[in-house]
């Protein structure tokens, strides 16, 4: 289609209906829906010059997968001799998300030109002769060998590197990249601070064969559901994980702290178990308007796994209220024990408890060391894989991203009382007294 046509649509997106009656032949009506740059934002286009790389870093719902996905047809539709790696975090992420998506290869072509696709060679062949293979990033060898003009990495901080498997995925991809006249690679991920995100980072700020978009979740506001905004702007708006999900920021871990967004994501599970117990971890604040009320649930699985289960922690609140909150939870989740740290308040915290619910199963106990100190033995459950999260909690896992060996707290607030209201539940679940040696019972 004629470049003046595509900037008069653009500008006139009220005409359309009319301009495709009167002024399309029939080829440009069946291709005005499927034509990419007329529907796409600018920074979902490939960037002008001679790159090699295309880092696409941007928050959730931004539209990284329509932009990889475009650019691979694009290729695909304009060279029969592509020859193009499709590369995921694992086989079935590729197949899922980055072919039968519903912004994968297979949707963002026409009828017409549909691409075929044969999962058992896992393949996918176009109507002209170009090819696209997928592979998985945990299988670094599968990419030693195989030739390729092009490649879409997708989502590559989520690429399990615990032993390097990401990097020497991408290294052996470039080695294989030798076909064609311009091999060329488009990445597509949300910010993480793991080694290979860095490393391309490096490299753009040195070498112009790097180019880097970047974005956030709100410049899609236009095809994202009012519904979903809303809820991931009130979950994580605020948060250092919302910077990092949302608007597409990379946030650096805190060298040497206790816990890092790397191994935290390594601890994620999407699927809950059958658990055994369940214990509500609390940390009260000092007075009502002083810090929050650490509330978090966690349970212990049929698999002996620690999970954290849920955040419920309330802000400002009075001791009616926190204590309410107390009791919400441990009745949503039929906990087994509750267990409060006394160190502010003392009985009152008992009393306030048992005010709200008589019945409560309440442990209180009283820390003789600092927060800090306290999670040093739950962050070496998380190191072992013996703790996971059941989604995601970014104000819980901001916290924990601050706690620092020696004592310091570097994260945000005054004081990490989420994570320490986790601390208690976990040293419950899986250290029992072993994990506060010094700590009195009411």
């Amino acid at each position: 289609m004629p470049a003046d046509r595509l900037d008069f649509l653009r500008d006139d997106q009220d005409g359309l209906g009319a301009a495709i009656g009167e002024t399309f032949d029939q080829s440009e009506r069946d291709e005005w829906h499927w034509n990419w740059p007329l529907w796409a934002r600018a920074a979902q286009l490939p960037p002008e010059g001679d790159w090699r790389v295309w880092l696409v870093m941007a928050g959730r719902g931004f539209g990284k997968t329509r932009a990889g996905a475009e650019w691979v047809r694009t290729i695909a539709e304009a060279d029969h001799e592509a020859r193009i790696a499709l590369v995921g975090a694992s086989l079935h992420e590729a197949r899922a998300v980055m072919v039968e998506g519903e912004s994968g290869v297979m949707a963002v072509c026409p009828p017409h030109r549909r691409p075929r696709f044969e999962p058992s060679l896992r393949r996918v062949i176009w109507p002209n002769g170009a090819q696209a293979m997928l592979y998985s990033a945990g299988e670094p060898e599968s990419l030693r060998g195989p030739q390729h003009s092009h490649a879409w990495c997708d989502e590559i901080a989520k690429w399990d590197d615990g032993q390097a498997q990401a990097r020497r995925s991408w290294d052996n991809l470039l080695l294989g990249l030798r076909l064609g006249t311009a091999p060329r690679i488009v990445a597509t991920t949300t910010p993480r601070a793991v080694p290979l995100v860095r490393r391309l980072l490096e490299q753009a700020a040195s070498d112009a064969d790097v180019a880097v978009t970047r974005g956030g979740t709100r410049e899609n506001i236009a095809h994202l559901p009012a519904r979903f905004i809303a809820d991931v702007e009130r979950e994580f708006g605020g948060t250092l994980l919302g910077r990092q999900e949302l608007d597409g920021e990379l946030i650096e871990d805190l060298p040497g702290a206790l816990w890092t967004r790397a191994l935290l994501e390594r601890c994620r599970d999407g699927a809950v178990p059958p658990t055994t117990r369940v214990v509500v971890g609390v940390d009260p604040p000092a007075s009502a308007r002083g810090d929050a009320c650490g509330i978090v649930v966690c349970g212990l699985g049929e698999d002996r796994i620690a999970r954290v289960l849920a955040d419920a922690s309330v802000e400002q609140a009075s001791p009616e209220r926190w204590a309410g909150a107390v009791r919400d939870a441990a009745r949503a989740w039929a906990a087994d024990r509750v267990v409060a740290e006394a160190n502010q308040g003392g009985a009152m915290v008992g009393a306030v408890l048992r005010a709200a619910n008589a019945t409560l199963p309440l442990r209180l106990v009283h820390a003789s060391r600092g927060k800090v100190a306290r999670a040093e033995p739950v962050a070496a459950l998380y190191e072992s894989g013996r703790v996971r999260h059941a989604g995601m909690f970014a104000r819980l896992e901001d916290e924990l991203c601050g706690l620092m060996p020696g004592g310091s707290y570097q994260g945000p607030g005054r004081s990490p009382d989420r994570a320490d209201a986790c601390v208690w539940a976990l040293t419950e679940l899986m250290l029992g007294r072993a994990g506060e040696p010094r700590v009195w019972f009411d």
